[in-house]
This record gives structure tokens, C-alpha cells and sequence, in this order.
């Protein structure tokens, strides 16, 4: 059986061996367990990082997220894991958490760098608002036509860090995403890896809004911030417009893409939204 035991933020009394101390996070909605493994000691196994992630049996988590001691230059390295136990490259949402996260626990400056599978990533803090400099997107494809589930998509595809495919709507709100979005996700043309899917609605000449449909959660997520990137890419793609881009995600937060474009190539690409706390605590693992 798990139990769960809320902690004040000053509670640094010794505990058992069996007992993992978290802090739960949020950005835009997108929540996270957060753990200090700068000692190296902490080793999950996919079946209790799932248990963690539970909702009903544990802290409840879209993954987890563990600091760890950075190399190479860099302030820290960032490990994620999807709630299915299974690690990812990036996670924007993350990531801005993370930021705040390693301010706290290990007094890093506003400014901060840590390693990610996706590459080197710099934060920027100020307040509950995080910047993020992002790695450089790749494998733009524009006006990809293919069937899922029975159903003819018109799609397209970047990674921003993990892989995302991009589909337009007319109103995103009558979206099916967790049926279509699985159909997606798994379809052989983004085989073997699979794919983060976001639907988007345009809203505006520099605005849009986003559901999206996250690989190793297999479901809607309130937020993604890989996935608010990939998106706002495509749009300024093919709309041939500047940032910033303003997106409205699921939850209702607002989060802003920058860049710069030539064309379809993009540089400096540049995530800004909220990461806040909710609570610390100790889980029995």
C-alpha cells in the first residue's frame, strides 16, 4: 500500500531508506514530480514510476523529473520520465519547472544551463515566469496526407526536441484528441518512436490555441510545452508570419513562442510560461 505524507517545506528530518522526498510541480498545467538526485542515489524502477504517477495510488504526475549533478559546462543535467515509466528527450513544460526547481533546492542563479537527451538548454527566471532557450527544432515536413483510424489527415511534422505532428482544425474544442490523437501517434509514418500530436486553431494573424495528445501519458494533457513550440512553428510555417506566437493551451494558461525565421529554417526558439509549486512531501516507495 502507498501512503502519501504532506511535509512543510522545513521538515528535513531523516526518514526512512524506503521513503522518497518530491516536490509536485505545475506548468500551464502540465504537472510534475520533482526529485533532488544530485547525490546519484536515486534509482526508480519503470513500475514505481508509474506507482508515483498514479493518481489514485500515488502523488499523481504527468512524469517525473529528477536533478542530477551537470558535466561539460553545464549547471545541471535533467532526467524526465513519462507517468508509463519510460524516459523522454524534453519536456518544456518540464523544463521551466525544473528551472525553478534547481533555484530552490540548489540555490541555482536566475540564469541556469542543463543537459537534456535534446541538447543543452538555458533558462532564464523571473518570478513564476521561466524563459527557455530551446535546442534547435529539425525535421520540419509541411503537408503530410495520410489515413489513421480510417480517417483522411492533413498533417505535418517537427521535432523540438522530441517528435511532434501538427494538425490545423477549424474549432479545436470538438476535437475527439484522445481517438484521433491516438491513431496518430501510433501511425507507421512516424514509426518506430511515435509522436506527440497537437490539434491548433488559429485565432488570430499571431495566436492560437492547442490540445495535445502526449506520447508516454497516452492521453490529453492540460499542457505541453514541446508541443506548444512544435505548434507555433508549423503555424509561423505556413502562415509566413514572425513571433512572438501567443498560445492558449488547455488549461487556459498563456504561453508565448519566440524565434527567429528564415523561411522555413529556425533559430533561437525561445519557450516563456508559468512554473509554479503546489506542494512538498514524502512518498513510500
Amino acid at each position: 500500500m502507498t501512503t502519501l505524507a504532506l511535509l512543510a517545506a522545513e521538515d528535513m528530518r531523516p526518514y526512512n531508506s524506503n521513503m522518497l522526498r518530491f516536490t509536485k510541480m505545475n506548468g500551464a498545467g502540465n504537472d510534475f514530480v520533482m526529485i533532488d538526485n544530485r547525490s546519484g542515489e536515486v534509482r526508480l524502477e519503470p513500475e514505481q514510476i508509474v506507482r508515483i504517477c498514479d493518481r489514485h495510488r500515488g502523488v499523481g504526475a504527468d512524469g517525473i523529473l529528477l536533478l542530477e549533478k551537470g558535466s561539460n559546462g553545464a549547471d545541471f543535467r535533467m532526467r524526465y520520465y513519462n507517468r508509463d515509466g519510460g524516459e523522454a528527450e524534453m519536456c518544456g513544460n518540464g523544463a521551466r519547472c525544473f528551472a525553478r526547481f534547481a533555484n530552490r533546492v540548489a540555490k541555482a542563479p536566475a540564469k541556469i544551463s542543463f543537459q537534456t537527451p535534446a541538447g543543452l538548454i538555458r533558462g532564464q527566471l523571473q518570478g513564476e515566469l521561466v524563459t527557455l532557450q530551446m535546442s534547435e527544432p529539425k525535421d520540419l515536413s509541411l503537408d503530410i496526407d495520410l489515413v489513421a483510424n480510417g480517417q483522411e489527415e492533413h498533417v505535418h511534422f517537427i521535432n523540438s526536441g522530441v517528435p511532434h505532428v501538427v494538425v490545423p482544425v477549424s474549432k479545436v474544442q470538438d476535437v475527439d484528441v484522445r481517438k484521433r490523437g491516438e491513431a496518430l501517434r501510433r501511425h507507421e509514418k512516424f514509426s518506430p518512436a511515435g509522436a506527440n500530436v497537437n490539434f491548433i486553431e488559429k485565432r488570430g494573424p499571431k495566436k492560437i490555441s492547442i490540445r495535445t495528445y502526449e506520447r508516454g501519458v497516452e492521453d490529453e494533457t492540460l499542457a505541453c510545452g514541446t508541443g506548444v513550440v512544435a505548434s507555433a512553428l508549423v503555424f509561423a510555417a505556413t502562415e509566413k508570419v514572425d513571433g512572438p506566437i501567443n498560445i492558449t493551451v488547455r488549461s487556459g494558461s498563456d504561453l508565448t513562442v519566440d524565434f527567429k525565421r528564415t523561411g522555413d529554417k529556425f533559430t533561437d526558439v525561445t519557450l516563456s510560461g508559468p512554473a509554479e509549486f503546489a506542494f512538498e512531501g514524502t512518498i513510500e516507495i
